[in-house]
């Protein structure tokens, strides 16, 4: 029987909340592996109930759960770990990839990446002290690919479950292509699990990514799944029968209902789902127009006429790209 490779899907703060998660697994198949948002000043009761649910089940749908963590703080990422690890998680991951300045300017995400110091300093204290396995999701580094290549002989003396490398610098935010070279590169010196995150919009890109980089099995995929749901099930080849747009459709209303039930009604959660639609509009014939319906949307009963609208009008045609393909 084909041994088939481990597709993780990205945390995206705000989008893959628990609400989401929960539904997108009831809905779709062919993800092993799921990732809270990032927690953030933990010493702090306010940010940790903020997102108290977040940390509330240790699997959803069956499938295993990592909390993600962003600090520079040893002693915050230990406190972290020890909660996750009374609550039952078998593992946390550590972000050192959020690209964005206000985070990076702090010298957390993959503002840290420069310091590699820092980082082995807190390696150092944090691994004795967890009481359970630690990960870590990270970019090539924040100004140059160079810094990971610094960074992997102090990441191989400790004993991490594994490595997730998105292939661009924090610089790039997600602009430009990714940097196979530089992936490569550590393929050949890295002694830890690797996997690889940065532009799979499609099956093909998978395809193409996996011929390039043959000892890798394990993929984590953020844009291209939100903009098409599917992809997991069409990597692995998972036969489906029943009709895509009826599926999304089924996906998108059990969301919306999810969504309304849990904030109460609380308006709020238009911004949640119109910057999902940022993504998934992606997936269909006309992706501007399509999210045109939606994104000045500010009552659910605009927000359900846009639905039906752009079920009326647009076709699903799954995700052939990573941008709006019309002017």
């Amino acid at each position: 029987m084909k041994q088939l490779d481990t597709i993780y899907f990205a945390p995206f703060d705000g989008i893959t909340t628990y609400v989401f998660r929960e539904v997108y697994t009831r809905n779709f198949q062919g993800v092993d592996k799921l990732f809270t948002g990032f927690f953030t000043d933990v010493y702090k009761q306010k940010s940790l109930s903020h997102k108290a649910k977040d940390i509330e089940q240790t699997r959803q749908n069956n499938i295993q759960l990592v909390p993600q963590i962003l600090s520079k703080d040893a002693a915050e990422i230990i406190r972290f770990g020890k909660l996750c690890f009374e609550k039952g998680f078998e593992e946390i991951n550590w972000n050192l990839g959020c690209p964005f300045s206000r985070v990076a300017a702090k010298q957390r995400g993959s503002g840290l990446l420069p310091h590699p110091d820092i980082i082995e300093n807190i390696l150092k204290t944090v691994i004795p002290e967890l009481p359970i396995k630690l990960s870590i999701k990270c970019r090539l580094g924040y100004r140059s690919p160079d810094e990971i290549l610094q960074l992997f002989p102090i990441f191989n003396r400790f004993p991490l479950s594994e490595i997730i490398v998105h292939a661009r610098i924090g610089k790039q935010l997600y602009k430009g292509g990714v940097d196979c070279e530089t992936f490569n590169k550590i393929i050949s010196v890295t002694k830890l699990q690797l996997c690889y995150n940065g532009d799979i919009f499609k099956k093909e890109d998978y395809l193409r990514f996996k011929t390039r980089f043959r000892n890798v099995k394990i993929w984590m995929i953020g844009r291209g799944l939100l903009s098409n749901p599917f992809l997991p099930e069409k990597i692995k080849e998972m036969i489906n029968n029943d009709d895509e747009t009826q599926r999304i459709r089924s996906f998108i209303d059990d969301l919306y209902y999810s969504y309304r039930k849990e904030f109460n009604d609380n308006l709020h959660v238009l911004n949640i789902l119109k910057e999902l639609w940022s993504y998934l509009s992606l997936s269909f014939d006309s992706p501007r127009k399509t999210f045109n319906l939606l994104k000045k949307t500010k009552s659910f009963e605009d927000y359900e006429k846009g639905i039906n609208k752009i079920f009326d009008e647009y076709h699903w045609v799954g995700n052939r790209g990573n941008k709006f393909g019309e002017t």
